[in-house]
This record gives structure tokens, sequence and C-alpha cells, in this order.
């Protein structure tokens, strides 16, 4: 795994061994960005289930102002912090090690963030209360786009009851990213 493009291009990405953390893959990652490319410079970037901080530090790289990672797991958190100081992007991040619900209420009360990425354990139902959380808070406004990395046979069905309107579904051969925004 490695940065794409940017200030920290085509730098390695350390990984947590045996664990069941899915890194996106590079081909993934550069569609992801290409649909993303104008929202990111300058941005504030929210990354909820890091991982290994890939995709935030794809982020920071290709300009995103600041950026918060959120994830439960202490092994992939130090594995974050050593991947923010490699890649040299350390001073515009901020690394939470809890559980994202949690982080969220922390969080709560500040701006609005630009982007929103999610990439939560696949088929446990955790996009529900996160986006549950989320449509009432200080967080995320009209204008902040979501993401979500999902499985393919997500259940989606019940996001325009919670205020969302999802405008973009990008399918892979094993999942999908979902593209959405909260209704003005």
């Amino acid at each position: 795994m490695r940065v794409i493009a940017g200030t920290a291009r085509s730098m390695p990405l350390k990984t947590v061994k045996g664990m069941d953390t899915r890194p996106t893959t590079d081909k993934t990652k550069e569609t992801l960005f290409n649909i993303l490319q104008t929202d990111v410079p300058e941005c504030r970037f929210l990354d909820l289930f890091s991982g290994s901080g890939g995709i935030a530090i794809e982020a920071l790289s290709r300009g995103a102002a600041y950026a918060v990672l959120v994830e439960q797991n202490g092994k992939a958190a130090e594995c974050i912090r050593e991947n923010l100081a490699f890649t040299k992007v350390a001073d515009r991040a901020e690394v939470h090690k809890c559980e994202v619900l949690t982080a969220l209420h922390r969080l709560e009360g500040q701006e609005p963030f630009d982007i929103i990425f999610m990439d939560p354990p696949y088929d446990q139902g955790m996009e529900y209360p996160v986006l549950s959380c989320l449509a009432d808070s200080t967080l995320a406004d009209e204008y902040t786009v979501i993401v979500i990395e999902a499985s393919l046979d997500t259940d989606f069905s019940w996001l325009e009851e919670l205020g969302y309107h999802a405008y973009k579904y990008k399918k892979y051969k094993t999942n999908q990213h979902v593209f959405l925004q909260k209704k003005g």
C-alpha cells in the first residue's frame, strides 16, 4: 500500500498484520480521489474506521488542510501515527484512539468537515448508527461530502429517512463507494 499522489507520492504505508482490516487497494483509492479531487484541496477531512490511515494520508498528501482519524484498535492507531510521521503530514492530523460514536460525541460542536470518509467493518450495520449520529451533528452540513465504503450487498434504503441524498454509487468487484450529502 502506498500514497498515490501529492507531496507524499509513492511513499509506502505500513499496515498492521493479522488484523481484520481491509486496506483500500491503490486502484480503488485512485478512483475515489479522482472523484473527490476538486473537494480535497484545503478541506477538513474526517476518516472514520481509519485502519492504517491510508485514506486520510492520501487526502493530506493531496492538499487537505487538516484530518481527523478515528480508530479504536490500539495497534492500528499506533500504525497511523507512524504513517503520519513517515509521510510528514502529522502536523496537520489528529488521531483519536476510541470507538467511532465516542469520537463523534467528543468532536461535536466543531465546524463541519468538508469530507467524511468511513470504512466500517462490512455487513455489521455500523453505517446506520454513524449516519444517525451525523444527521443532527455540527460535524456535517448540506455541503459535507460523505463517502461510505461498504460491501456490494449493504442496504442503504434507509438513507432518505435520515435526511440524506445518495448522489453517486461507484461499484467495484467486491465493494462500493456511496457518496451522499445531507438534504439542504
